[in-house]
């Protein structure tokens, strides 16, 4: 096969040829790559460094939500005389969440804190895990979300139909002094201790 004759240039003109094929090849992977690339990060990062002290609400709100014991607790029985502090987690299918209740548990006591779990799944699914786990305390049912949601607890690392794992110590008045998000699923009792006692 004859090659086509290459087209005379007008003097003094330069043929300017585009960069090569594989390197336009990497150019198009590139653009289109970066913004993953920069998604990606900002993901991360933020699963890494999370949003440690997002602010919930500033009050608990009122609410009369069942139990894992079967009882029924208002918001005025939650809070009592001194702290108390709320415990927003996934529940059910979260070992983590349910382990961390004991491991928090004695130190509350110590320091005169009263811990109320409030997880979203069904009462008697509920009990059974906390059962499995030693879990003596009633947890809240909250099942509407209504209660996690006016506290700032949805949507924390994804967690868009649930709490992830948060912490909101409460005042007897009601006033919450210190909201924690983790990105993990279980925090030892001595990191959680040093951060809540700066609270």
């Amino acid at each position: 096969m004859r090659k086509k004759p290459r087209r005379p240039q007008p003097s003094g003109s330069t043929v300017t040829e585009g960069p090569p094929r594989s390197s336009r090849r990497w150019l198009v992977w590139a653009a289109t790559l970066a913004p993953l690339a920069i998604l990606v990060a900002f993901i991360t990062l933020n699963t890494l460094t999370g949003e440690p002290h997002r602010q919930g609400a500033s009050v608990v709100p009122e609410f009369r939500l069942a139990t894992s014991t079967g009882s029924v607790v208002d918001r005025d029985a939650a809070l009592g005389p001194g702290d108390t502090l709320f415990y927003f987690s996934m529940g059910v299918g979260c070992d983590g969440c349910f382990a961390q209740i004991p491991e928090i548990e004695a130190g509350l006591k110590a320091r005169d804190v009263r811990l109320v779990p409030v997880m979203v799944d069904p009462p008697s699914v509920v009990a059974t895990e906390a059962l499995r786990w030693g879990v003596e305390i009633p947890i809240l049912i909250d099942a509407d979300l209504s209660l996690s949601r006016a506290m700032g607890m949805v949507g924390v690392y994804g967690h868009s139909n649930s709490p992830s794992h948060s912490f909101a110590l409460a005042r007897a008045d009601g006033t919450v002094e210190w909201v924690r998000h983790y990105a993990e699923m279980f925090v030892p009792s001595d990191a959680f201790f040093s951060e809540l006692d700066d609270a």
